[in-house]
Order: C-alpha cells, then sequence, then structure tokens
C-alpha cells in the first residue's frame, strides 16, 4: 500500500479527534511501544506525521474516552451472528443503522463504529456460544485456538465469542489498513449516539448469546457417591427435583419479588424479559427468560457482566451477598426444600460461580470463590479516579488494583478529622494491596507522598510501624497519619505470632486508634509530658490514622494465621488482590501530576466545618485538640441501603456464632461499619464541596464490601492451617483445583508439590480419607495413567 494513503488517512482521522497509532498488521498491536500513554491522550499532529512518514503495514483506532468514546462493535467467527444482528436492528431502529459505520476485516468478520455521549465501558462479551469439543487438548476454530474447559457433566468444551465490543482501553485495526473494506460511512465522521441508541444494538447482540439455560440453573455437584455414601445414602445427584432448597426455589421461588426489593425495574415485558439496574433511568442491565437471569451490564454490582445465574444464585447475591449457606439456610427456614432433606443442607449454585460451596460454614470446608474484585467496582468518581488515572498514565506498570488502593487511602487521609457519617463514623481506613514483585507497588505510595508533601503535609506520612508506643507518639504530635508501609505482611506475621510479645502493643494501638476515630484516645503515661503547652495533656482527639499497606500474595498468605484472623485486625481491613502485572509502559515523573489534583488536596487541607467563635469571629483550627467534623448527609434511599445491610450482616454473625465459627462472625462483626466508611469516602471523592451518601454511594460500599468478604473467606479457607501438615494439605488441593479439570496424573502432582514421596503418599492418603480427593484414571498417548481429582 502506498504510505500515503494511510498517512492522509491517519492526519484526517486525527483531525477529528480520534487517537490513531501506527500498527502491525499481521499482529494487530501497536508500532510505538509502550502505548498505554496514548489511552489517556491524543497523539500531536507531528507525532503521527513522523510515524506514518516511514513505511506502516497499518494504522490502529484507540477506543474510549480519548476519543471522544469511541466504541467498536466486533463480529467475530467469519461474522456468523452479524446478518442476524443487524436485522434485529434493523427493525427495532432501521434510521439508527443507516448512521453506522461499517467495515470488514480480512478474516470474513465485521466492525460496526460509532462514538457515544457517555462515556463507554472496557471490553464487553456480548455474545457467545458453546461448542462441545472431544477432550482437553487446545481446538483450532476459525484461526483461533482455544483450551477446552469441563463443564460438572464431565464433558469438555469452548466458548466461542460471537460478538464484543471494543471500549475503553481497547483498540482495533481499521480501513485502510490493507484487507480492511469500509462498506459504510466514514471513520472521520463518526454518528454519536444517545445511551439509548447504544443500548438498541447492544441488547440486539446480547439477545444472540446461546447461553447454556442448564449451566445458569442446573447446581454443581458437591458430593460423589463414595463421600455421601459414609453419611447420607442418597446421594445429591440422585434427589428429587426441589429436595433442597436451591432447586426448590430455582422451580417456585418469586425471582421478580427479589429483583424488585433490590431497586430493579422491569424494562420491558414479553417472553423475554428485559430489567433495569437500580440508578439506571433508561434502557435494560438484564434479560429473564426460562429461569435464566442473563446480565449484561457492567454497572450491575454485584452480578458479574456477561453470565447468567439463576433464581437461587441471584438470591443468594442480593439477599446473602454470596454466601449460598446462609441462603440455603434461609430459604429452609421459608419452607423451602424437603423436610427429609433438611439435615444434608447442601447448597446448590449458580454455574456463574466457578467454584464449589461448602457444605457447612466451618473455615475447614470449601467456600465460593468469588475472584478478585472486578475492576467495576474499583472506581470511585471524582477525585479517587481522577488519581488513578493520573497513576495508570504514569506508572512504568499500571495496575487498577493498586491505583484504587493508593487513591482511596489518599483520600481516607485527606477526609481524616474533617468530615463524619450521621452516626459518627469517620473515613479513616485500612488497606492492603496484594501485588506480586515488579508491579509497581511503590508508585501509588510515591503520588500520595508528593501531593502531600506539596500541601504541606509531608510530615504526616510515615513508612514503617515499628511499635505501638512509637505509632502513638507519632500521633500524638500529628494528630492524623498515614503510614505507607511495603511488605506488611512481615508485620502481620509477627502480631500473628504469640511469641512476638514486643508488637502485642502494636496489634492493641492499631485497634485501638481504629475504634477511637470518634472518641478521645488517652495515651499511656509515658509520653504524657510530650503533649504541647497549648492542649490538654495526654490525649488525641479523634485520632486520624490511615494505612495503606503493600506486599506480595505470597508472603501475605503465609503470613494468615487463625490467630491473625480472629484478632479483630482482618476485620478491619480492606484487602484487594491484584493478579496480573499491567502492561509495561513509559513512566512519568510524578511532578507532572494535574494541577487540579493538588487543588482538591489544598481545599482539604484548609477545610474547616468548626462553628465560628462568637468573640474572635473566627473558626477552630481543626488541628486543635476538639476538631468539629462536617457531618455528611444520608438520601433515604441510601440509609435503607445500609441499614439494611447492617442488619444483613448481624444476621450473618449470629449464624456464624450459633455454628461455632469464629473466621466467619469476625469477618461479619465489622461488614456494615466497613460498608458505612467506604460510602463515605465515595461521597467525599465524587462531590468534596457537597458530599452526600445517596443510594449510589451505598449500593457501591454494599457491593463492595459483599465482595471482599466473600473473597477474604474464600482465602482464609484456602491458606490458613492449623500446622504445617495441614497448610501442605491446603496446598495440594489448591494445585488440583488449578489443574485442568480439577484433576491431575500423580507424577505431575507429586512434582508439583515438591516434597518427599513419603510425605506426598501422607498428605494424599489424609485427603483421600476425608472425601477431600479422588483417585481416578487419566488418559495419556499409551495406556491410563494413576492421578487423582476432586470430588
Amino acid at each position: 500500500m502506498d504510505p500515503r494513503t494511510l498517512r492522509a488517512a491517519a492526519l484526517r482521522y486525527r483531525a477529528c479527534g480520534l487517537c490513531v497509532l501506527p500498527a502491525r498488521a499481521d499482529r494487530k498491536c501497536p508500532t510505538v511501544g509502550r502505548w498505554g500513554p496514548y489511552q489517556r491522550q491524543l497523539p500531536t499532529l507531528e507525532e503521527v506525521t513522523a510515524w506514518f512518514d516511514g513505511p506502516q503495514s497499518g494504522l490502529c483506532l484507540v477506543c474510549g474516552g480519548v476519543s471522544g468514546n469511541l466504541e467498536m462493535l466486533d463480529f467475530d467467527l467469519g461474522g456468523e451472528a452479524f446478518q442476524a444482528w443487524y436485522e434485529l436492528v434493523r427493525t427495532r431502529n432501521a434510521p439508527l443503522l443507516a448512521r453506522l459505520v461499517i467495515e470488514q476485516s480480512p478474516s470474513g468478520g465485521w466492525h460496526v463504529v460509532y462514538r457515544c455521549h457517555e462515556p463507554v465501558s472496557g471490553n464487553l462479551k456480548l455474545a457467545e456460544r458453546k461448542q462441545i469439543a472431544p477432550g482437553p487438548d487446545p481446538v483450532t476454530i476459525a484461526g483461533k485456538t482455544y483450551k477446552p474447559r469441563c463443564d460438572a457433566d464431565g464433558r469438555w468444551y469452548v466458548l466461542l465469542t460471537l460478538i464484543e465490543t471494543r471500549g475503553e482501553g481497547g483498540l482495533f485495526l481499521c480501513s485502510p489498513t490493507p484487507g480492511y473494506e469500509l462498506l459504510q460511512g466514514d471513520l472521520a465522521e463518526l454518528p454519536t449516539l444517545s445511551e439509548a441508541e447504544r443500548e438498541t444494538l447492544l441488547e440486539a447482540a446480547w439477545s444472540l448469546g446461546e447461553h447454556d439455560e442448564t449451566e445458569a440453573s442446573a447446581p454443581i455437584r458437591e458430593a460423589t457417591d463414595e463421600k455421601c455414601s459414609s453419611s447420607d445414602p442418597s446421594p445429591a445427584a440422585d434427589r428429587a427435583p426441589g429436595s433442597r432448597p436451591g432447586d426448590d426455589f430455582n422451580e417456585r421461588g418469586d425471582l421478580r419479588a427479589v429483583l424488585r426489593r433490590h431497586g430493579w425495574t422491569l424494562a420491558k415485558a414479553g417472553e423475554n424479559e428485559y430489567w433495569r439496574r437500580p440508578g439506571k433511568t433508561s434502557g435494560s442491565s438484564a434479560t429473564l427468560k426460562d429461569g435464566v437471569f442473563y446480565v449484561f451490564s457492567s454497572s450491575a454490582a454485584p452480578f458479574e457482566p456477561n453470565r447468567p445465574y439463576s433464581p437461587f444464585g441471584v438470591y443468594a447475591l442480593l439477599e446473602h451477598g454470596g454466601d449460598f449457606v446462609a441462603a440455603a439456610s434461609a430459604l429452609r427456614a421459608e419452607g423451602f426444600g424437603s423436610t427429609a432433606d433438611a439435615a444434608g443442607d447442601d447448597v446448590d449454585l449458580s454455574r456463574i460461580i466457578p467454584c464449589r460451596v461448602a457444605e457447612d460454614a466451618t473455615l475447614e470446608h470449601e467456600t465460593v470463590d468469588p475472584g478478585p474484585i472486578p475492576e467495576g467496582l474499583l472506581r470511585v468518581p471524582g477525585f479517587v479516579s481522577e488519581v488513578m488515572d493520573f497513576c495508570l498514565s504514569a506508572a512504568r506498570y499500571p495496575s487498577v488494583p493498586l491505583a484504587f488502593c493508593g487513591a482511596m487511602a489518599l483520600q481516607s487521609f485527606l477526609a481524616s478529622r474533617r468530615v463524619r457519617e450521621e452516626g459518627g463514623l469517620r473515613p479513616n481506613l485500612y488497606v492492603l494491596a496484594l501485588a506480586g514483585s515488579g508491579t509497581g507497588k511503590a508508585y501509588p505510595r510515591k503520588i500520595n507522598s508528593y501531593i502531600l508533601g506539596r500541601i504541606g503535609l509531608g510530615a504526616a506520612v510515615g513508612n514503617q510501624i515499628a511499635s505501638g508506643q512509637g505509632l502513638e507518639d507519632e500521633m500524638l504530635v500529628h494528630r492524623k497519619m498515614l503510614f505507607q508501609t511495603d511488605e506488611i505482611d512481615h508485620l502481620l506475621r509477627c502480631i500473628a505470632s504469640p511469641k512476638e510479645s514486643y508488637y502485642s502493643m502494636l496489634l492493641a494501638m492499631l485497634l485501638q486508634l481504629y475504634t477511637e476515630a470518634d472518641e478521645i484516645h488517652t495515651v499511656r503515661t509515658k509520653v504524657r509530658d510530650r503533649g504541647r503547652k497549648s492542649e490538654p495533656r495526654g490525649e488525641i482527639d479523634q485520632p486520624g490514622l490511615v494505612i495503606f499497606g503493600t506486599a506480595t500474595p505470597e508472603c501475605f498468605f503465609e503470613a494468615l494465621s487463625p490467630r491473625l484472623l480472629t484478632n479483630g485486625l482482618f476485620s478491619r481491613a480492606i484487602v484487594v488482590d491484584a493478579e496480573e502485572r499491567g502492561r509495561k509502559q513509559q513512566a512519568r515523573d510524578v511532578s507532572q501530576l494535574p494541577q487540579r489534583l493538588l487543588d482538591i488536596a489544598t481545599w482539604w487541607r484548609d477545610y474547616n466545618p468548626g462553628p465560628v467563635n462568637p468573640v474572635t469571629g473566627r473558626r477552630p483550627n481543626l488541628d486543635d485538640e476538639h476538631p468539629t467534623p462536617a457531618v455528611v448527609p444520608y438520601s433515604e434511599a441510601g440509609f435503607t441501603a445500609l441499614d439494611r445491610f447492617a442488619s444483613r450482616a448481624d444476621d450473618e454473625y449470629d449464624a456464624a456464632t450459633r455454628a461455632g465459627d469464629r473466621v466467619r462472625a469476625v469477618v461479619w462483626t465489622r461488614a456494615g461499619e466497613n460498608a458505612t466508611r467506604l460510602a463515605l469516602v465515595y461521597a467525599c471523592s465524587r462531590n468534596h464541596l457537597d458530599p452526600c451518601i445517596d443510594e449510589e454511594a451505598a449500593q457501591w460500599a454494599v457491593a463492595f464490601v459483599g465482595h471482599l468478604i466473600r473473597r477474604m473467606l474464600f482465602l482464609a479457607a484456602q491458606h490458613v492451617a492449623e500446622n504445617p501438615f495441614h497448610a501442605a494439605c491446603l496446598k495440594l488441593l489448591r494445585r488440583m483445583n488449578e489443574a485442568p479439570g480439577h484433576q491431575m496424573q500423580r507424577q505431575h502432582l507429586l512434582r508439583a508439590m515438591r516434597c518427599k514421596a513419603a510425605d506426598f503418599d501422607q498428605i494424599v492418603s489424609t485427603l483421600l480419607q476425608q472425601g477431600e480427593l479422588l483417585p481416578t484414571e487419566i488418559p495419556t498417548r499409551t495406556k491410563p495413567a494413576l492421578g487423582y481429582r476432586l470430588p
């Protein structure tokens, strides 16, 4: 292709506000190296000219806000679903179809391109179909290689994507790249769609997904015949439908009443019902057909986008925060399930939850893994998101979880001793971010230190907590502090050890300062003579301690212990784990931070809501002994949402206490309080001039804490051991859980365990006797090999 053609098109696209980059057509990737910064800023005309002066094999457009909320619908697999989608849109809104820009790709797929008035989400899978595979070996379909999965019935299958979006953070090759043919419209003259028009396009795509209804409604098998035979002569798989509470609810439960109770509204009736999530005034977020609730919205927490849910799965997530054990028990109390089966208390799960669930609520049994907190919940509007955006554009390895934790800790510190909610809770948070070595854990800390240093609060930033006495001394001087501590697992390990009495004072101090954020903390006698002359000595009124700790997941999990889980610190912490390292990009100096962020931080520094002194006519300095924080009000809906969650947390705590599950009880102890604190931080970030804890803030906080609790309980069940042998057993079960089909040959498992054969045999024997592991034969190229599988 003539380079001048690509160059002319690139300059034309850039002139109309599109982020255009040179690309390698064979690899479908930009040739500029680190293109992360261009997800947030347009290249200059000089850059575009220089890029396309030489030979290039293609060009691509970056989607999302940088290109004016650009989004593209990608029809894959030779565009097999395009014609059906085209006809659906034509019948619903033919004029809209005529405005779209449409091109065809070299593989026969289709691109539908447009802009939106509102910001677009990240890439979404809109329609998929399930194809049975002959076995576990990778299969190639339409030029792409897929790794088969194994379903609950032992069948191997692959999920093929028919339609997906390219949105925020995505890009796509386009015309005039060789092989891409523009068939309708002009990429330099893209239409801008309303939210309703975009919904029309997406709903048509969602309706074409071949969702397997049995996957959403069928229970995951919790036990095999062998495991049930000792206590139940009738295995779960042989029970009649409806005998278990979840099965029964799937058959006759009122799913629509559950949805309406949590703010969902019916947007469109019919055989295929369309439902709208809370807080949304138009369009739809999910469909309900034949007992399958399919969520396609990425903003419908606690549901994950593009997944089907059974009625019981919806009930468990909305009414019990994803705790399927508690959901089954509650349904049984309401009369669901057969009486004869009450002792078994089996729990059925929606296929969307890719894990098995416990038969009771104790730590030793399995717990549902909700996965790391979805990125949709790691966004708080306003100041927090703006700090995150800079971090993601400037860090060498951008990480959304790390950026979120750093920004939340900063907002928490700035609002500390400045605001409170009506019940007296303060915004102080203890935030722990887990990420591997070399993932850029230091950059969020660097941003916080830079901002606070620039506004004159650098002395209130600490980097190590050596002892309880030292922490109290620092708090006595500064009244509020932000401690940013790396490798916090060492601190946790010392706190958890009964032999480390030196750290017992530190644990007590951390718990005390968190609880006394709305009280007066009386310091120990030793330091009372250090009080300032102008203030009463020996007191810290409303101490504002915020912690931002980071650690590697491996070290953090090793530090977990039953003592640490039940001493109260774990329930106070907001633990966010990052699974993957961000893609490397050109790092930027923190001094390039937007001035707006410094302005907002300065506003918080100077904010003084205290009453005016009638004598002096001035407000007192908030750094004085007794600050008067502003009260952030609730909306009625916001208060109701948090109050309902607090009541559920109390119920969960009572149930765990009755079951003797100390870990679950401790985690639920502060669930309501944590949600309220997070909602308060959310409100302050979104509008620092007039914060309000409304329904949006409350629902986000409830969804976040609900997911966090399920994740913490799962991690505790997977990693917390009573002794070294128990730890080895848990390690083997984790290896099995990670294996394809949850099975592995003996020799491969022995190699993965890295232990002596005799120790391995002892571990396996114990798990076999406990019913946690089952022997099996695994096919190989020659003859079946001895292996093991999970029940």
